[in-house]
């Protein structure tokens, strides 16, 4: 990813963590071992992470911004 945002960053740690959670879950952690439905089960806990976590950032960003912005005034 080429520059990516603050909310990126930590979503890729998150998204990291999660992926390794899921390695330490089978043990392994030679990426080069794991079966084709061990590959996928990682990629799959790595970008739902990144996602989730990415949607949550998200989230509290909106509440942020949303309780900066003043209400019309008419």
């Amino acid at each position: 990813m080429i520059d990516p945002t603050p909310n990126e960053s930590e979503a890729m740690t998150v998204g990291g963590c999660e992926g390794g959670e899921y390695l330490e879950s089978i043990g392994k952690s030679d990426l080069a071992t794991l079966t084709e439905t061990e590959w996928d089960c990682f990629l799959d806990a790595v970008i739902t992470g990144y996602c989730d976590h990415l949607r949550e950032l998200a989230g509290r960003d909106r509440t942020r911004l949303d309780a900066m912005t003043p209400e019309v005034p008419f």
